[in-house]
């Protein structure tokens, strides 16, 4: 590669991506925003490409998400967040929100187990606003949505982290509407290596992670497993899982480039740690569970083959996958309303396809693709009558079949993508993207048009939706760039929420979510390095979002669907990463919020108008405090303190949770270059707080309720890792 200051318009993806590049962390000396290199695979490259010398080029920090292709961060109109491998293997995350709650804006809760529920640009929500992928693909088909898709990716054994927050389905489809979450899995070495990580903790915490590869002649392989084990520190909160991922790199003597991915996971988990206890319990006795019957049983298969050829300055793209889930559930928070256990099945197989073209004239960039999804799955549920003693249900029996239909969700989406630089400084893209979806519902019971569990009968459901984006970035100067630009995004509903309709009327009519986003952002570096150690991101964002799904909820407690008028959501997202000292750096994120309904009236005696979303914390902050001293031998100790702001308990906005605060205590020893030790205490002052709470009024003869599902206690882990 040529030593010149100023690197060409395009590198040669292979050196820009190689292993020996990451090891400089993707790091690059430039004196003015510059393209990215040509990208050799959608996401992680493959490592045995031409290797370059780490002396030579340290690479700018890089984007993939927000484009499907690697691109300098400088020159992204969004914000982005990451976290990296480095990151991942000293945090040792028990669960998702670990990693992702350092990120400016980002709130993950814990739910049991690793189930969770986000807030991004959000509330605190299970709904489908959020894409989860794994290496470019999503987890789940639209139409199978689960809102705990991250449990199913091996992230503790992942190679990174990247959230594209905002309105994505200008590139991805539906669900892209707050966030997009990539998780990239980890290549080859270039040399046979291995890993074996074993962990105790609190709780009968027990996690072995080993993984390893190899590398021969235009081939490598790796394989990570993943066996997790937790007796959970409520009652009957038990959690196991299964994890292993298989990645095949392939360089063939056609210059074809083929990454191949194997997951398979199995996930049984008593789900009660979700579950709510009344105020006394929660503050005196919070280890009690009302509901230890709930479940959950996942299994789940992804296979994908990602098939790449460059000629020239074009690249050809084409990933097919396959996709299988099925998941057994007693879920714990209708028990009261409504309650089933249910089984779900869906089986994907899909084509994703592209050609990337690049022309020199104003360094233009023109991606244009294609997305094909084919997801035949089924729905079976029954009632169930619970046996309660006080507030615990502690059996069942099961009852009659409540829904039982097969439904088919297909997909073709063609979109395009294109990039220029009319100046030096300034970049412009554009994006659309046009989706084609139908569902094919097959009812396999009676159809029912009454009562609270009322059933359609067989029917399509067709969509149409166009998704436009706008965007510009600006270098001020060499260290500092600014950004805006307009997104829009949509949902369409998912199959459970068309087809079990409960005792609404309306659900095969409800209309796609929509989303209009407006964001400016400022980010740099200090000093005259564009990778100086002092980084900065602020960024304000304008959501407007109509035809929500929302749920009613009637005062003798049933629920009812419907699109829900307009809720406006605004922020201001900021995030800090510096040196206090040779041996001390500090990281600083924070994020405030408001988030409103505009225009929201379920009936004719009840108007939400102008109150604020429920669960919908007001700021949200995270302080990482690092020591890395000589005398931990190139290991670090940080001290992190996570904050959640309040917010509304309730629609009518009667009673807020008033938010709180936890410290966590972190720290990494390597013994040698070969064996580390690490510990980690989660919730240092082990304070009483919640991971959701609700508020119910009185009503129908029952007491005003208040209810809180409260989060862990002080937790400890040890941990030691040997690598050979």
């Amino acid at each position: 590669m040529s030593h010149s200051k100023t690197p060409p318009a395009y590198i040669d993806c292979a050196q820009f991506l190689s292993r020996s590049s990451l090891k400089a962390k993707l790091k690059m000396k430039y004196k003015q925003p510059l393209a990215l290199a040509i990208a050799t695979l959608l996401y992680p490259s493959f490592t045995l490409a031409d290797q370059v010398n780490n002396d030579e080029v340290e690479l700018a920090p890089v984007t993939i998400t927000d484009t499907r292709e690697a691109a300098l961060k400088s020159e992204t109109s969004a914000t982005v967040s990451q976290a990296s491998e480095e990151d991942i293997e000293f945090i040792q995350p028990g669960h998702p929100s670990e990693v992702l709650n350092r990120m400016p804006g980002v709130h993950v809760n814990v739910t049991g187990g690793e189930g969770h529920m986000t807030a991004i640009r959000q509330p605190i929500t299970t709904s489908a606003v959020y894409l989860y992928l794994e290496d470019g693909i999503p987890t789940r088909s639209t139409g199978f949505y689960n809102h705990n898709a991250l449990y199913e990716i091996n992230v503790p054994q992942s190679a990174g982290i990247e959230v594209s927050k905002g309105p994505g389905s200008a590139l991805y489809g539906s669900d892209a509407m707050a966030a997009v979450v990539n998780v990239s899995t980890k290549a080859a070495p270039e040399e046979t290596k291995g890993n074996v990580n074993l962990e105790l903790g609190s709780f009968g915490w027990q996690r072995l992670l080993i993984g390893g590869g190899t590398a021969s002649l235009n081939h490598g392989i790796r394989a990570d497993l993943n066996l997790t084990h937790t007796d959970g520190w409520r009652d009957s909160t038990e959690y196991d899982r299964q994890s292993a991922n298989f990645r095949l790199d392939s360089f063939l003597d056609n210059g074809f480039k083929v990454k191949t991915l194997l997951n398979v996971s199995n996930i049984d988990q008593e789900t009660a740690g979700s579950s709510r206890l009344l105020e006394d319990d929660y503050k005196n006795h919070p280890t009690r569970n009302y509901t230890p019957i709930s479940m959950r049983k996942v299994e789940s298969v992804r296979l994908s083959s990602a098939i790449e050829k460059e000629v020239g300055a074009r690249l050809y793209s084409i990933t097919p996958y396959f996709r299988y889930n099925s998941m057994e559930l007693l879920p714990n928070w209708s028990l009261s309303y409504d309650p089933n256990t249910y089984t779900t099945e869906n089986k994907s197989a899909g084509l994703m396809m592209k050609i990337r073209q690049d022309f020199v004239p104003m360094r233009t960039r023109l991606i244009v693709g294609a997305d094909v999804d084919y997801s035949p799955g089924s729905m079976d549920q029954n009632r169930i009558d619970p046996t309660k003693e006080g507030n615990y249900y502690i059996d069942y029996t099961v009852e009659e079949k409540l829904y039982d239909y097969d439904v088919t969700f297909a997909s073709v989406s063609p979109y395009a993508h294109i990039e220029t630089s009319p100046t030096d400084k300034l970049r412009i893209n554009a994006g659309l993207r046009l989706d084609y979806m139908r569902y094919d519902y097959e009812n396999n019971l009676t159809a029912l048009d009454s009562g609270s569990h009322q059933r359609p009968e067989d029917t399509e459901v067709d969509y149409k939706h166009v998704s436009p984006k706008l965007g510009a970035t600006y270098a001020i100067n060499d260290y500092v760039n600014t950004f805006l630009s307009y997104r829009h995004a949509f949902r369409v509903p998912s199959q459970g929420q068309l087809f079990r309709q409960g005792k609404s009327t309306n659900t095969v009519d409800l209309k796609p979510v929509k989303v209009d986003n407006y964001e400016i952002g400022l980010r740099g570096s200090l000093g005259e390095r564009a990778d100086s150690k002092v980084s900065y991101e602020v960024s304000v964002y304008y959501m407007v979002k109509s035809d929500d799904i929302l749920t009613f909820k009637h005062a003798d407690g049933s629920r009812e669907t419907m699109n829900a008028g307009e809720t406006l959501h605004k922020g201001i997202e900021t995030g800090l990463s510096m040196p206090l000292h040779a041996d001390v750096d500090l990281a600083v994120s924070y994020a405030y919020t408001e988030f409103t309904y505009e225009n929201w009236k379920p009936n004719e005696t009840t108007d939400y108008s102008d109150n604020e979303l429920e669960a919908a914390p007001r700021d949200i902050g995270n302080i990482a405090l690092g020591y890395h001293p000589s005398q931990l031998n190139g290991g670090k100790m940080e001290l992190e303190f996570v904050h959640l702001g309040q917010y509304w308990m309730d629609q009518a906005n009667t009673e807020t949770y008033k938010g709180h605060q936890l410290l966590n205590l972190r720290i990494q020893y390597p013994v040698n270059p070969q064996f580390k030790l690490s510990a980690r205490i989660l919730n240092l002052e082990d304070k009483t707080y919640a991971t959701n709470a609700s508020y119910k009024p009185a009503a129908f003869g029952n007491p005003e309720k208040f209810e809180y599902a409260p989060g862990m206690p002080r937790t400890a882990y040890v941990s030691a890792n040997y690598s050979f």
